[in-house]
């Protein structure tokens, strides 16, 4: 008997849970449900990661949650629980399967171009760090994190996933070609990663040029991993091409924790009117049981929920008009009454289970993930972002009156942009500028050398935040400004 956490949800994800369940019970799965408080309702009573102190220690004495739809609420300043639950239990790989499902009309589908399209997100860093400030009243930054241990924990995980499965070719999406640093990070560790696995197809892709050929072609893709945001915008794009988030199952692995969930909204129009589709749940649950190692139970399961959509049997929200459509609980019981069949197209296979025993660990402290270069580590500048509505010249001015006999006035630049030494009057300018110094000569600095320039240009300028310079060799560790 296998213990896990069971979250219902908000919305309508009591309804579908409850309809999964069932599910599983005819099913005669051996599963323990330890029912969590989580969601909406928990936020409102103060918790402000919206879990209680007892959800999370179960979730983490079980290691496996299985969770429906969750709202954050709006307007209170606090973090989405489905973000915040899978960001601290580092479940770092988020994997998504899209698959042509007969019964769901799509344009693809009535063209008769099948989808099996496997998308894996990073899901811990990028945008999603959620780190925010704002510089001026004008001016909001984010930061966006890319690390080396966290993009090799995903792809590693995305190449593992794609042998397992018998992928042929695995995909890199991203946005290497502006952002050269941090997705230029990612796509590096990705083709490190890539010499381990000599018998796939591996290649890259400018996320844009991704997504045109995605719904144009999207029989050419097998497995597609990306970063965070980008992996968020492309795994939604692609839930369009095979009928929406009702029929888009997410599984979100990490090491000790994993979760499986729906990812699209809770419905609060529909809720308590037994009118949900509980089909994305469904194949999330099946991502789960086989996860963890019922093989056969969980291809029995999803041929009975292929038979089913391919009867033209369905909820609401999709299927032949003209037909009656069922509700939450008669769609399972439907799914239940075809246990044993086979759907006509792409029956899963009967493999024997392989049964995984979860290993929990009780952990002591944080993990600390470190890489280590050969290279020599140095500080040859410093950026500063200011607050100024001056022009960029007395900027400039000022500016160089403060720079010590060790720095030098490099350029200037408004939003990214450069507009000086060089620029053009008709580049319009925010109240905030980024300065940046560099060392005479790229002699190495200390960080009290730093702070001393910080003193000085505090003199004329708000600095807004800074951030140092570095070369690892002769590897400059740091952008230039468009137009440079």
């Amino acid at each position: 008997m296998y213990r896990i956490a069971v979250a219902k949800g908000d919305g309508i994800g009591p309804e579908i849970m409850d309809a999964v369940l069932k599910i599983f019970d005819a099913a005669k799965i051996p599963l323990q449900y330890d029912i969590v408080d989580m969601g909406k309702w928990v936020f409102d009573k103060g918790y402000s990661n919206g879990m209680t102190p007892e959800a999370q220690e179960t979730i983490e004495s079980v290691g496996i949650l299985f969770k429906g739809p969750m709202e954050t609420p709006k307007g209170k300043g606090v973090k989405s629980v489905n973000v915040t639950a899978r960001k601290t239990w580092n479940t770092y790989a988020n994997k998504r399967t899209f698959q042509t499902l007969h019964g769901v009309d799509t344009v693809f589908s009535k063209a008769g171009i099948p989808i099996d399209i496997t998308i894996v997100r990073e899901n811990i860093e990028d945008t999603y760090g959620g780190i925010e400030h704002m510089l001026t009243h004008d001016v909001a930054l984010c930061r966006r994190f890319i690390t080396r241990p966290g993009s090799y924990q995903v792809i590693k995980y995305a190449f593992e996933m794609a042998k397992k499965n018998g992928a042929k070719r695995i995909t890199c999406g991203h946005k290497s070609n502006i952002m050269k640093l941090t997705d230029g990070l990612f796509l590096e560790v990705f083709y490190e990663v890539a010499k381990d696995y000599p018998e796939l197809r591996v290649d890259d892709v400018i996320v844009d040029d991704l997504c045109m050929k995605l719904v144009t072609k999207p029989d050419l893709f097998d497995v597609v991993v990306l970063t965070n945001l980008q992996g968020d915008i492309v795994s939604d794009l692609c839930a369009g091409l095979v009928g929406g988030l009702g029929f888009a199952p997410s599984a979100n692995i990490g090491d000790h924790i994993s979760i499986f969930e729906a990812v699209h909204g809770t419905a609060p129009d529909i809720t308590g009117k037994n009118m949900a589709n509980p089909t994305a749940l469904l194949l999330s649950g099946i991502g789960m049981i086989r996860h963890l190692g019922m093989m056969e139970t969980s291809a029995m399961i999803e041929n009975a929920l292929l038979y089913t959509l391919e009867s033209g049997v369905h909820t609401g929200d999709f299927g032949d008009k003209n037909t009656p459509s069922l509700g939450t609980i008669e769609f399972a019981d439907a799914v239940i009454a075809n246990f044993g069949k086979e759907p006509a197209h792409n029956p899963k296979p009967k493999i024997a289970d392989k049964y995984v025993t979860p290993t929990l660990f009780k952990l002591e402290q944080n993990a600390m993930m470190e890489s280590f270069g050969e290279e020599e580590e140095s500080i040859v500048g410093v950026d500063f972002f200011i607050e100024s509505n001056l022009q960029p010249n007395e900027v400039a001015d000022k500016s160089i009156e403060h720079t010590l006999d060790l720095f030098k006035l490099v350029t200037i630049s408004n939003r990214g942009t450069q507009v000086w030494p060089k620029g053009s009057v008709f580049t319009n300018l925010v109240s905030q500028y980024a300065c940046r110094f560099e060392s005479i000569g790229d002699a190495p600095l200390t960080q009290i050398d730093i702070l001393e320039l910080t003193k000085r240009m505090m003199k004329d300028f708000k600095i807004c935040s800074y951030e140092l310079l570095n070369k690892w060799g002769d590897k400059k560790a740091y952008s230039l400004a468009q137009g440079q």
